[in-house]
């Protein structure tokens, strides 16, 4: 794809060369995070990012030149191309302006106008086309046929050739595109009978807002309403507008023949034009309400799999439940299990044996933290877990998808011998250990974390959402001695069948001791150990550099700077004043990039730094479900989804509450990511609790004291750090505060 270069930067607006050489490393087999993190030097340091949208632009170009060059063949085929329309077409600058041109020459199914032509009356058609001063009904008498039975009829037939002569017109086409784009709105009306079944859309039921303002969440739902058979959904602009300008176009007169061009030009307009439109704008909302809610999706996915990872410690993990009891399980520093066990904490009789077993298995197995899901009786068995005071810090662990991985073929190659129960649980424990490492075990859809991410483009979505999670698996880096397939699938260079094999050597020889080693692994060439080696980390290797992301092609020049300074490599790394002594400029060489010499003394200060940080413990207020919650309460909360109209916030209860948009900052945002990430603790007003509809309605911004505006005379200021203070305040002081104001 690199004979798109010039016309991929023109549109990215990137430097030629660069988006050549990014090309060029794709065609090679290079992959984007391997592009953004070792070729710095050759891209201009490109990001991922930018990267991305080179591969993609240029993907739509060569689809664009294919299309383009299928058009120009049919054409010349049916002996219709000229010097006219070859210039067209060399115009064209979108799928949408190629199709208009090639509109009017596509095979189709018969239409009215073609049976028309068959019938002779085209010359008819061409005189009312001409508006001279003509009798109509005198002239279409003479068309008069077999099967044209009236001089109406033949009128008639004239007219739809006229209309779909205007319809196929590319310039009317790029008129009334333009006119759909400026002023067209998307309306939505609630069918009959069907206002009972379909009371979630009711804000739909009557709905009106113009194409070019409307948000992606809205256009979805519309349709989704619509999809439902709740909902009757037009786009269209004024038909007035429209019919306005076709006229201007082509009425030339004003006699009985022009008239007969008027109704042609309502028919085209309604019968051809505004439902092809209307599908075409109906198509183009989707497909940007999808990319929208692929993007809130991507984005949300990104920040989930880089939270906060508790690291390696020994784990108590609990799956609550009420009649089934809560399944427990105790893992090792390295995620292994080593006991199951089953408590019943709901049935009051069974307590003290309950508190007796986990006494038991905190001291026996030396767990240093509890975790527990946090879905059915997440709430109550934290509670209980707390009242035995064992000094360990508890966390709540989100479980969407755990049902998921416990009865997926990963979860039973894991754990043959055990049942789901027990899966879940030790996935509970190991999320809490490191969230990337586990969650990419399950499929990403059934987490949670989006936007109707079951109405869009599912194939655009897995192939998005499949980017994000190999960007942050390259991003963290990976131990090659602990990861799981499913992790070091994800690596770059790496695939499902090197990746088993990669576990397959490392059982064989007992673990890997340095990155050389890769190359024995079967079917891993020199090719895919360039794109992986740097990602994958090696701790107490041989070589002290393969637990950094230090790439092996550069370990000779972390030699030579060893060397220059009279020590070994071991002793440079994590050696600042070394490191600041040595002269970035004697390593640059044609090989070696300032760009690349720059990231391996970042490194070296500080190698395989984990960009996550650590996980922290985190307590709701002491309520327990909806009906526990009323207007007016202040309390803690997380951030468990971001959506483009607002924050969902857990706050202890089933049902997460919703923080609108608006009710956010004090500064005017339009998207809930300008202030708010995954897993923020935040603090939340309660504005409204709807128990019939379980719907919970939050403020973040009501919690915190509204910045300074201009006042007369005054200078305008924003206390934006004291609201900043308030809505990362400490939890423990948040708590103490709710302790005051609702007692304990």
């Amino acid at each position: 794809m690199i004979e798109y270069s010039n016309s991929v930067s023109a549109k990215l607006g990137i430097r030629e060369q660069q988006v050549k050489t990014v090309l060029e490393l794709l065609n090679e087999g290079a992959t984007i995070p391997f592009i953004a993190r070792y070729r710095k030097d050759r891209t201009g340091a490109l990001d991922e990012v930018q990267i991305q949208a080179i591969q993609e632009e240029a993907k739509f170009q060569k689809e664009f030149t294919e299309r383009k060059a299928f058009i120009e063949k049919t054409i010349t085929e049916q002996g219709k191309m000229t010097e006219a329309l070859t210039e067209k077409l060399n115009k064209a600058t979108t799928i949408a302006e190629l199709e208009d041109i090639y509109l009017p020459y596509k095979p189709k199914r018969k239409t009215k106008a073609q049976t028309a032509r068959e019938n002779g009356l085209e010359p008819l058609a061409n005189m009312l086309w001409e508006q001279g001063n003509i009798d109509p009904l005198a002239e279409a008498a003479a068309f008069i046929t077999e099967t044209v039975k009236s001089a109406e009829d033949a009128l008639q037939g004239a007219r739809d050739i006229i209309a779909e002569t205007v319809n196929e017109d590319a310039t009317v086409r790029a008129k009334m595109r333009k006119l759909f784009e400026d002023t067209a709105t998307v309306q939505s009306k609630v069918l009959a009978d069907k206002e009972t079944e379909g009371a979630k859309y009711k804000d739909y039921f009557d709905f009106s807002e113009p194409v070019s303002k409307i948000p992606s969440h809205r256009i979805l739902a519309v349709m989704r309403g619509f999809m439902e058979g709740i909902l009757r959904m037009s786009i269209a602009p004024v038909e007035e507008d429209a019919l306005q300008i076709i006229e201007k176009m082509f009425v030339k007169s004003s006699n009985a023949a022009s008239e007969h061009v008027k109704k042609a030009i309502k028919d085209a307009y309604r019968r051809l034009l505004q439902p092809s439109l209307e599908s075409e704008f109906r198509m183009a909302l989707k497909t940007k309400g999808d990319e929208e809610a692929i993007n809130v999706f991507a984005e949300n996915l990104r920040q989930l799999l880089l939270s906060s990872p508790l690291g390696s410690k020994r784990i108590l993990a609990i799956d609550p439940g009420y009649r089934t009891g809560c399944k427990i399980v105790c893992l090792d520093d390295k995620g292994t299990l080593k006991k199951t066990d089953l408590i019943y904490i709901h049935e009051p009789g069974r307590l003290a044996d309950s508190e007796h077993k986990i006494r038991t298995l905190v001291q026996q197995y030396q767990a240093q933290t509890i975790a527990i899901g946090d879905g059915t009786a997440g709430r109550e068995t934290e509670q209980f877990i707390k009242k035995l005071n064992l000094g360990l810090p508890i966390f709540l662990v989100n479980e969407d998808g755990a049902s998921i991985y416990s009865a997926s073929e990963t979860a039973r190659e894991e754990f043959p011998d055990q049942d789901v129960t027990v899966r879940g649980a030790v996935s509970i424990g190991r999320r809490l250990m490191d969230p990337l490492a586990e969650l990419v075990k399950i499929d990403p859809k059934s987490i949670g974390v989006g936007q109707y991410q079951h109405d869009v483009n599912q194939v655009r979505l897995k192939e998005r959402l499949d980017q994000t999670v190999i960007s942050c698996v390259n991003m963290v880096g990976v131990n090659l001695n602990t990861a799981s397939k499913h992790l070091l699938s994800y690596v770059s260079g790496i695939g499902p069948s090197i990746a088993d094999n990669i576990v397959n050597y490392r059982n064989e020889i007992g673990g890997f001791t340095s990155r050389k080693q890769l190359l024995k692994v079967p079917r891993l060439g020199s090719k895919a150990f360039e794109q992986c080696a740097g990602f994958l980390r090696i701790k107490d290797g041989e070589n002290p550099l393969d637990a950094s992301a230090v790439h092996p092609e550069a370990y000779d020049v972390v030699a030579k700077m060893a060397a220059d300074m009279g020590i070994d490599i071991k002793h440079l790394i994590g050696n600042d004043d070394a490191i600041k002594k040595l002269d970035t400029k004697k390593y640059i060489t044609e090989a070696t990039g300032e760009h690349t010499v720059k990231d391996i003394l970042n490194e070296l200060k500080k190698p395989g730094l984990d960009p996550r940080s650590e996980a922290q413990a985190f307590e709701f207020a002491n309520i327990y479900s909806i009906e526990d919650v009323t207007v007016g309460m202040i309390v803690p909360g997380m951030v468990t989804n971001l959506t483009r109209f607002g924050a969902f916030v857990d706050i202890g209860v089933k049902q997460d509450g919703l923080v609108h948009v608006s009710e956010i900052s004090h500064t005017y945002i339009t998207d809930p990511n300008e202030a708010l990430k995954l897993n923020d603790k935040v603090m939340v007003k309660v504005l409204e609790v709807d128990l019939p509809r379980k719907r919970i309605s939050l403020s973040i911004k009501q919690t915190m004291e509204a910045p300074v505006r201009q006042q007369k005379g005054g200078q305008r200021r924003q206390d934006t750090a004291k609201e900043k203070d308030t809505s990362n305040m400490n939890m423990n002081d948040a708590l103490s505060m709710l302790k005051k104001k609702f007692g304990k």
